[in-house]
């Protein structure tokens, strides 16, 4: 039986030390050597203090800051741990809101967000990503179209001048990936720690 076992345990012993030790150091390695500021979580940081991960999006409520996309994240209820309730950006628990169309909750969410924004959007459409989620609840970044619309808001809480905070849109906005992939994107915490770094008005 021992000879039976041998083999099998070293197999075993083996495969755990390069697939489960010798392989993520390796990749760890090569990521830090490589791709460092990824590797450890793109952080952003102000005054040397971290203050969040590029790649995560965060709650911005005050009018003198962009918002992000709307977050479908939830939470544990804390009074009941069979339900959830929401938990805007809880990046330990990614995730959309698996809400269909006819959803009656949903329809009424996004109708609310959509009033909210009238005053903002001075009669015009409002973009898509303003009152949708995105599919991880955690979208760092808004559509060009959809910072423009608080463009006005956030220039008047902070007494600027709405041509310069249009100017730091368009300098934190990305085109598409390889000229074809995706959509151009606006950073919402890149445009806030520019806003943040401005000399008081």
């Amino acid at each position: 039986m021992i000879e039976h076992l041998r083999p099998a345990l070293a197999l075993v012993g083996g495969l755990t030390l390069l697939t489960g030790v010798a392989y993520p150091l390796a990749l760890t390695g090569i990521a830090q050597v490589a791709f460092p500021d990824a590797a450890n979580g793109s952080l952003a940081t102000l005054d040397g203090t971290v203050i969040g991960s590029r790649r995560i999006g965060q709650t911005f409520a005050d009018p003198k800051w962009f918002n992000g996309r709307p977050s479908a994240t939830s939470a544990a209820d804390p009074n009941d741990a069979s339900k959830t309730i929401d938990a805007p950006y809880n990046a330990a628990n990614s995730s959309g809101s698996n809400l269909g169309p006819l959803s009656t909750k949903l329809v009424e969410r996004v109708k609310g967000d959509v009033e909210a924004l009238k005053p903002e959007s001075a009669g015009a459409a409002v973009p898509a990503d303003a009152v949708t989620t995105s599919g991880s609840g955690l979208d760092p970044d808004v559509s060009p179209a959809f910072a423009r619309l608080q463009a006005k808001r956030v220039a008047a809480s902070r007494g600027l001048p709405l041509e310069k905070v249009e100017a730091l849109i368009a300098a934190h906005t990305r085109g598409r990936d390889l000229g074809i992939l995706g959509e151009p994107r606006g950073d919402v915490l890149g445009l806030n720690l520019a806003l943040a770094r401005l000399p008081p008005s």
